[in-house]
């Protein structure tokens, strides 16, 4: 298996790009939970913290798809640093805002700002394609990418939530800012690996890609794969909490994440002769039957099993759905294509969040688990769908129509 990433690195610039792009996106897993701990800590609201947390994850899944056409049309040198910017100004000004015991409001105004920020992994896939592009390689470059998203949402919460217990309220949310410069900073430096500009300058603007079925029906099912994570975080604590044994909770989501993360690895190392959205379909079909086993959990040790099961065809169908965007959009829209998908995936985590809490206050756990159960089935409707899409976009090769169109 080491064989396909060690060609991955062969091109010049790779390991400075992956380093970079993983500290650059560390900072949002960080910020969300970070604003929870830091306004239940001084304002002893958990209502009003999730919501301001919920301010920023739903303005950062709505701008940063705007922030990547940005990008596409500037290029990243000359949007990022602007964009990282605003975000850590947002941030700064939250903090402000906490020192000085400001009205609610103001926090909600902080958080939309926060919430200006690129996708990061959007940006770092768009440089890999630029380097692999029509090579056997960018499978397993988009393979790693999954795996480094994975391995932030598992250090960035605790590192998060760690600073702000253990050092001072404002710390996590700070860290994050800091973080963020920082990465930003080093990945915009790796001037060598920066995909060129497509995009004739002064150009009319392109209407958005949402427009295009195929992008938009990728962008559902990633939507309803963040519904099952969502579900999977809350009822997991839940169940954990319903048997006296709070702290498992972190084992069990620590199994969801390394199912993820060893399946994305191991599909990388795989050269799969199968076209991509038949790779789609059984991804999906896979991904809504392991939500199966999650109903019928006893205890913590078969939770553990259920949901590393569940989480290991996360990445590769995220992985495929990456690919097939590659094919479908124009290569100068690269970015933005990926940042919809992203931007689904992000605003179905906190719908599920929110929903799955919903259903255990009102009926209880299990019932809970029967929210993963229906995005599950939502998650392989859309794949059919989307696969008609696809055969009528003629997918491989929907790159060049795509072009055309636009």
């Amino acid at each position: 298996m080491a064989t396909p990433y060690r060609d991955l690195f062969a091109a010049p610039g790779t390991a400075g790009l992956a380093l970079a792009g993983l500290l650059a996106r560390l900072p949002l897993p960080m910020t969300g939970i970070g604003i929870i701990t830091l306004l239940s800590q001084l304002r002893g609201s958990y209502a009003l913290a999730g919501a301001v947390s919920a301010t920023f994850v739903l303005t950062y899944a709505l701008l940063s798809p705007q922030v990547s056409r940005w990008v596409d049309r500037h290029g990243q040198g000359r949007v990022l640093p602007w964009a990282a910017a605003a975000r850590a100004a947002g941030l700064l000004l939250l903090l402000a805002c906490t020192l000085l015991a400001a009205p609610d409001w103001t926090l909600f105004i902080a958080a939309m700002l926060a919430g200006c920020m690129p996708s990061v992994s959007a940006m770092v896939r768009a440089r890999w394609t630029a380097i692999h592009r029509g090579r056997a390689q960018l499978q397993t470059a988009y393979s790693l990418e999954t795996v480094f998203d994975e391995v932030t949402f598992i250090a960035g919460p605790p590192l998060s939530v760690g600073l702000s217990v253990a050092v001072w309220p404002q710390a996590g949310v700070l860290a994050a800012a800091l973080l963020l410069v920082i990465g930003v900073a080093a990945l915009v430096m790796q001037r060598g690996t920066e995909p060129p500009l497509q995009h004739r300058e002064g150009a009319a603007p392109s209407r958005s890609l949402l427009r295009q079925p195929e992008i938009r029906l990728l962008a559902l099912l990633m939507l309803a794969m963040g519904l099952i994570v969502g579900t999977v975080d809350i009822t997991s604590v839940a169940f954990a909490e319903e048997r006296g044994q709070p702290l498992a909770a972190s084992a069990v989501l620590s199994a969801y994440a390394l199912g993820s993360c060893t399946a994305g690895l191991l599909f990388g190392a795989l050269k799969l002769q199968a076209p991509l959205p038949r790779l789609l379909l059984a991804g999906a079909a896979a991904t809504a039957l392991t939500t199966l086993p999650l109903l019928w959990a006893g205890n913590l040790p078969a939770l553990a099993v259920a949901v590393l099961l569940a989480g290991a065809f996360f990445a590769p169908t995220m992985i495929v759905a990456m690919s097939l965007v590659e094919q479908c959009v124009p290569a100068a829209r690269l970015t933005e294509g990926m940042t919809w998908l992203l931007a689904g995936l992000n605003i179905g985590v906190a719908l599920g969040a929110a929903v799955s809490g919903q259903v255990v206050d009102a009926a209880g756990v299990r019932p809970g688990f029967l929210v993963a159960l229906i995005a599950g089935a939502c998650v392989l409707l859309i794949a059919i769908l989307a696969q008609r899409a696809m055969h009528r976009a003629r997918v491989p090769g929907c790159a060049a129509e795509a072009t055309a169109r636009t």
